[in-house]
C-alpha cells in the first residue's frame, strides 16, 4: 500500500488533466478518430501534444485563444459562405489536426500518384483522346460535364502542363486508411487560409509548436512559386492572380496568396489581349503578363468563345493560350477531372497509364451512366448516397449537396428513381461513409467532430512537392458527410509531426542573387483608382465629421456666441452632401445622429468609412496589416449606436482621431511608389474641395465674425490665425489662410501645390511628349490661386474654383483609370511605375 501510495504521488498533474480529458472524450463507436486509436489509447503523436498542452494553465490556455481569435480580427481573416452578403470572421479551431511523419509520408506518395495520374489523363482527354477511342473511358462519362472545354481540345499547355497545382479532399476510412474523397483541379482553394491557419496558431502557442518539430509549409510554397516562374518563357516573368473580385467567397485567400507569394491581384478588367500576348492596365500602359495563376472558374475565363454572359474574363485569352502567348494554372478544362463520373474508373486508369494501383483508395462509385451500374443502383437505391455526376448538386434538387433516397419521403424518392432510370449519365452512386472525428476544444473540454482534410500538391521540375499538412474543415454537427464553410463549420492548422528537428524555412532566398529593386513593381489601374477614392472617401468622411462636431460646439462652448446662422448653414450644408435627409427646422442633435451613423444615407459619416472599407478590401494585397486594421475598427465602431448627445461627439472626436492615424500611417510607412501617390491625390484633392466649399459657405461678403471663426474651426486653423493677427477674424485674412496660403497644409493652395508635384511625378502615356490634361489643369488651377485676392473670393468665384477641382479628379480618373475592353493604353515614357 505504502508503494501503490508513493507512485500515486509521482503522478504529474498534467498527466491527470490528460486522463480527464480522456475519459471526457465521446468518441463515437465504429467512426475513425485521430485522437483514441481503434485499441482505445489516444495516437503517439496526439499523446505528444497533449502532454505539452496539459502543462499549460486553464487560464493561460484561454489567454491564447484569445490572442488568436485577436489576430484574425485584426489581421481581417475573412470569408463569404455561398450566398453571403457579408463577409464572416474566419472560424479558426484552436487545437490543430496531428499527423505523424511516417503516416504522413503514405499521404503524400498516394496524392502525388494521384496528381500524376490526373495530369496523364487531361493530356489524353485534351489530345490524342485514345482513352476514349479504345473504350478505357466512356464518351459521355467526360462529355457531359460543363468542365470539359471543347475551345481548348488540342491545344497544348503553354508552360507543358495542365495541372499546376492539385487538391485531394480525404478522410479516414472505416479501415483505418485514408480515402479519397474528392478531387480538386478547377482552382483548388484554402492554400491561403492553410497558411493563414499557422501563422496564426503558431504564434499563440510559438513553445508548443517548436517542441512539436512540425513541418513547415514555407517550402511547399517556395516550390509553387519557382515552377510558376520557371513555366514562363523569360527570366523574370510577371506573375498574376486572376481573382473574381473583392465579392468572392474566398477573396481574402486570393490576396493573401498574392502578397506572399509577390504575385501581382489582378481581375478580368484589369488584363486585356494585344499582339498575341495578355497584358496588365496599369498606370504606365499595358504590360506584359507572363504567367496567371487563376481563382476563376474555366468557363468564365474568356467571353468569346465560353460563357459569354462573364464578366471575370479576359476576352481573346483563349486564343492566346493557342499561340502560346501565356501560361495558365491551372490550364482551362481542367476541371473536368473533378467529375463523380470518372471516379469508377480511375483504379483501371492508373493500371494503364502509371502501371501501378493506386495507392489511396476513394469511396465506391457507380455512374449510373452505364447500364449494370444503374440496374444495382436502383436495386439497392437506399443503400447509397447520391450525387451529381458533374456538379457540386443533384439534378432535381438544386438546393442540396448529396442526397440520401433512405431519408426522402416516398414520392421524393421514386421521383430520383424516375430520374435516374431516364438519365442516369447526370448520377451517381457512392457508399455511404461517414466522415472520420478530430478533437475540438468544447467549454474546456475535448468533443470528436467530423473533418475533411484538403492536401496540395504543386507541381515542380523535381516532380510533385506535397505541402506537409493543408487545409482542414471541421464540421459542427456529427452525422455530416460533407463539410464546406457554412454555418457552423470550422478550420484547423494540420501539423506533420516529426521525430527530428525541421529546418526552419522561409521564402527569402538562399543566396544573395537578386537583382536590387526600389520600386514595388507595377500598379494596376485598377488598384490605383481603388487607391485614389480611398484616399477621397476618408477625406469626406473627415470633413462630415467636423460638420457633425461643429453643430454641438454652442452647446459644450456657451462661450462662443450666437452662432445660430452659422449652424442653418451646417445643416443645409449636410443635407446638400447627402450625410441627412432632415430638415434644416430638425432638432441639431437628430441631424449630428443621422449625418454620424445614419445606414440609409449615402454621405453619413459611417457610409463613408463602409465606402472607403469596400476600396480597401480590393487592396488587402497592399495595405499593412495596421492600416486595414485603423479602416475596419473604424467602420465597426461607427456602426455601434451612440447612447447619447455626448457619446456621439466623443464618437465623432474618436474617429477623427482614427483616420488622423491612417493618415499618419500612409504617410510615414507606405513606400513612396506610384500607388502611395493616389491616395495622396485623391486625399487632396477631396480635401481642397471640402475646403473650397466651407469658405463659400462661411467666408461670403456679408459673412460674421461667428461665421469666420466656425471656418477657422472646421479647417483647423484657430492657432494659425490667432498667431498672426491679434483681432477677431475679419474675411479676408480668413479667406486668404482658408484658401490661398501654400504654408497652411489645410489650405486649397497647399493641396493644389501638392498636386502639381504629385502629377508631375505620374508616368506620362502620350507619345507625342505633350503635357496631358491633369498636369495642365493642375497648372492652371495653381497658376489661379497664385495670382488671386482674398478681397476677389466672392461666392462665384469659390464655386468655379470646385468645379476646377472636380473636373481635374476627372481628368486623373480618365487619363489612369480606363475601364472597358477598348482601354488601351502605350507603352510608358517617363515616370514611375
Amino acid at each position: 500500500m505504502a508503494q501503490e501510495s508513493s507512485q500515486a504521488k509521482r503522478v504529474r498533474p498534467r498527466d491527470r488533466k490528460v486522463a480527464q480529458w480522456i475519459r471526457d472524450y465521446a468518441r463515437l463507436p465504429g467512426i475513425p478518430d485521430e485522437f483514441i486509436g481503434e485499441d482505445g489509447e489516444p495516437r503517439a503523436v496526439w499523446s505528444r501534444y497533449f502532454d505539452a498542452f496539459a502543462g499549460l494553465a486553464p487560464d493561460e490556455i484561454e489567454r491564447r485563444f484569445r490572442t488568436a481569435d485577436r489576430h484574425l480580427r485584426d489581421a481581417g481573416v475573412t470569408y463569404r459562405a455561398p450566398g453571403d452578403a457579408a463577409e464572416r470572421g474566419w472560424p479558426l479551431s484552436h487545437v490543430p489536426l496531428l499527423i505523424d511523419d511516417a503516416e504522413w509520408q503514405q499521404i503524400a506518395a498516394g496524392i502525388a500518384q494521384r496528381a500524376t495520374l490526373h495530369e496523364h489523363l487531361l493530356q489524353d482527354l485534351y489530345g490524342d483522346g485514345r482513352l476514349i477511342a479504345d473504350g478505357a473511358v466512356p464518351a459521355a462519362a467526360i462529355a457531359g460535364s460543363p468542365e470539359y472545354l471543347r475551345a481548348v481540345a488540342g491545344v497544348k499547355p503553354p508552360g507543358g502542363r495542365y495541372l499546376h497545382l492539385y487538391a485531394a479532399d480525404i478522410g479516414r476510412g472505416p479501415d483505418g486508411r485514408w480515402w479519397v474523397l474528392g478531387d480538386r483541379t478547377q482552382a483548388p482553394s484554402g492554400a491561403g487560409y492553410a497558411l493563414e491557419n499557422r501563422l496564426v496558431l503558431s504564434r499563440a502557442f510559438t513553445d508548443l509548436y517548436k517542441s512539436m518539430n512540425v513541418e513547415r509549409v514555407a517550402p511547399f510554397f517556395e516550390a509553387f512559386r519557382d515552377s510558376l516562374r520557371a513555366s514562363a518563357d523569360r527570366d523574370e516573368p510577371r506573375i498574376g492572380v486572376l481573382t473574381p473580385g473583392p465579392f468572392s467567397e474566398t477573396y481574402f485567400e486570393h490576396a493573401t496568396l498574392a502578397r506572399y507569394l509577390g504575385f501581382l491581384l489582378v481581375e478580368g478588367d484589369d488584363l486585356a489581349v494585344s499582339g498575341d500576348r495578355v497584358h496588365i492596365r496599369t498606370v504606365a500602359g499595358l504590360k506584359r503578363l507572363d504567367v496567371l495563376l487563376r481563382r476563376v472558374d474555366s468557363n468564365s475565363l474568356d467571353p468569346l468563345e465560353l460563357d459569354a454572359s462573364s464578366q471575370l474574363g479576359v476576352p481573346g485569352l483563349i486564343d492566346v493560350l493557342r499561340k502560346n502567348g501565356v501560361v495558365v494554372a491551372n490550364m482551362p478544362g481542367a476541371g473536368v477531372i473533378e467529375a463523380r463520373s470518372l471516379l469508377g474508373f480511375l483504379p483501371s486508369l492508373s493500371r494503364r497509364l502509371l502501371g501501378e494501383d493506386l495507392m489511396m483508395p476513394h469511396i465506391a462509385t457507380w455512374w449510373c451512366g452505364q447500364r449494370s451500374a444503374r440496374e444495382e443502383v436502383l436495386a439497392r437505391l437506399d443503400d447509397f448516397v447520391i450525387e451529381g455526376a458533374y456538379g457540386p448538386t443533384v439534378p432535381g434538387f438544386p438546393n442540396s449537396g448529396a442526397v440520401l433516397p433512405a431519408e426522402l419521403p416516398p414520392t421524393v424518392r421514386d421521383r430520383l428513381r424516375d430520374a435516374i432510370a431516364a438519365r442516369g449519365i447526370d448520377y451517381v452512386a457512392q457508399e455511404q461513409v461517414r466522415l472520420s472525428t478530430t478533437p475540438v476544444w468544447d467549454n474546456g473540454k475535448l468533443a470528436p467532430r467530423p473533418f475533411v482534410l484538403r492536401v496540395f500538391a504543386a507541381a515542380t521540375e523535381q516532380g510533385w512537392t506535397i505541402m506537409p499538412g493543408g487545409f482542414c474543415r471541421i464540421a459542427e454537427r456529427l452525422d455530416s458527410r460533407a463539410v464546406s464553410m457554412g454555418e457552423g463549420a470550422r478550420a484547423a492548422d494540420v501539423w506533420v509531426m516529426s521525430d527530428r528537428a525541421v529546418s526552419h524555412a522561409s521564402l527569402l532566398p538562399a543566396v544573395d542573387n537578386v537583382r536590387i529593386r526600389r520600386i514595388t513593381g507595377l500598379l494596376p489601374s485598377r488598384a490605383a483608382d481603388n487607391l485614389f477614392w480611398l484616399g477621397r472617401y476618408l477625406e469626406r468622411a473627415e470633413a462630415t465629421l467636423r460638420l457633425v462636431r461643429s453643430l454641438n460646439a454652442p452647446q459644450r462652448d456657451p462661450g462662443k456666441g450666437p452662432l445660430h446662422l452659422a449652424i442653418e448653414r451646417i445643416q443645409r450644408l449636410l443635407i446638400s452632401w447627402g450625410a441627412t435627409s432632415l430638415g434644416a427646422r430638425a432638432q441639431t442633435t437628430k441631424i449630428a445622429a443621422d449625418a454620424l451613423q445614419s445606414e440609409e444615407e449615402f454621405g453619413s459619416a459611417l457610409s463613408l468609412i463602409r465606402a472607403a472599407q469596400r476600396n480597401a478590401s480590393s487592396l488587402r494585397e497592399r495595405l499593412s496589416p495596421d492600416a486595414w486594421q485603423v479602416i475596419t475598427q473604424t467602420a465597426n465602431r461607427l456602426a455601434r449606436p451612440a447612447e447619447d448627445e455626448e457619446a456621439a461627439i466623443r464618437l465623432a472626436e474618436i474617429t477623427l482621431q482614427e483616420l488622423a492615424s491612417f493618415s499618419g500611417l500612409s504617410q510615414e510607412n507606405m513606400n513612396r511608389a506610384v500607388g502611395w501617390r493616389f491616395l495622396r491625390m485623391g486625399r487632396r484633392v477631396e480635401r481642397a474641395v471640402n475646403t473650397a466649399r466651407f469658405a463659400r459657405q462661411f467666408a461670403y461678403d456679408e459673412a460674421t465674425a461667428e461665421d469666420l471663426d466656425l471656418l477657422l474651426t472646421l479647417v483647423d486653423c484657430q492657432i494659425t490665425y490667432r498667431s498672426r493677427y491679434l483681432v477677431a477674424p475679419l474675411l479676408a485674412p480668413v479667406r486668404d489662410l482658408a484658401v490661398l496660403d501654400p504654408y497652411n497644409p489645410r489650405s486649397v493652395m497647399f493641396q493644389v501645390e501638392e498636386l502639381n508635384e504629385q502629377i508631375a511625378s505620374l508616368p506620362s502615356l502620350n507619345e507625342g511628349g505633350l503635357i496631358e490634361r491633369p498636369q495642365r489643369l493642375a497648372v492652371a488651377l495653381r497658376a489661379t490661386l497664385t495670382t488671386a485676392e482674398a478681397s476677389a473670393l466672392d461666392a462665384r468665384w469659390l464655386f468655379a474654383l470646385e468645379q476646377d477641382l472636380l473636373s481635374l479628379a476627372d481628368a486623373i480618373g480618365a487619363q489612369y483609370f480606363p475601364h472597358g475592353a477598348s482601354a488601351t493604353r502605350p507603352e510608358k515614357l517617363t515616370g514611375l511605375a
